[in-house]
């Protein structure tokens, strides 16, 4: 059944309640957010907008981190998967933060950090807080390279394992 969203950026969207995304817990710094909705970006480009449901002006732009040019892996650890109630990994997506500094590709960044992860069978999602040692500001635009993980962040080629 659709349900009428009204944003900031788009104006007002209809989209299937199916595809709404919960995230009891919100993003960081807005925990009264926990319904959202990802939306395609207007133009070709790796990102797409994650548009809060209850809070039109709340949009954060985000990314699959298989588009960076790096090799960024993350673990799933138990309390995750049982957030995400995740039988396997083939059914979650993970999604990158991305946010934009002025005119010059150079300054949009991904925050590997806090990837958010979605459950594409339940459309449950959640923020990860990850290492320290991961950067909250990774140029997106970067020559190839290998990041940093943590002991045992390995992840299959979606990106995440459990």
């Amino acid at each position: 059944m659709p349900i009428r969203v009204t944003t900031g950026r788009f104006g007002d969207i209809e989209v299937e309640e199916r595809i709404l995304l919960m995230m009891p817990d919100g993003i960081i710094g807005f925990p009264h957010a926990t319904r959202y909705v990802i939306l395609d970006h207007d133009r070709p480009a790796p990102f797409k907008w994650l548009q809060a449901v209850d809070d039109p002006e709340l949009a954060f732009v985000i990314m699959d981190p298989g588009d960076l040019p790096c090799d960024y892996r993350i673990l799933l650890q138990p309390q995750d998967l049982a957030d995400l109630d995740l039988q396997a990994p083939s059914d979650a997506a993970v999604f990158v933060i991305v946010t934009v500094r002025g005119p010059d590709p150079g300054g949009i960044t991904a925050n590997l950090r806090g990837p958010v992860v979605v459950n594409e069978r339940t459309r449950f999602a959640k923020q990860l807080i990850l290492s320290d040692d991961l950067p909250t500001r990774f140029p997106v635009w970067a020559e190839p390279s290998t990041m940093p993980t943590e002991p045992g962040h390995a992840c299959a080629p979606a990106g995440l394992s459990g």
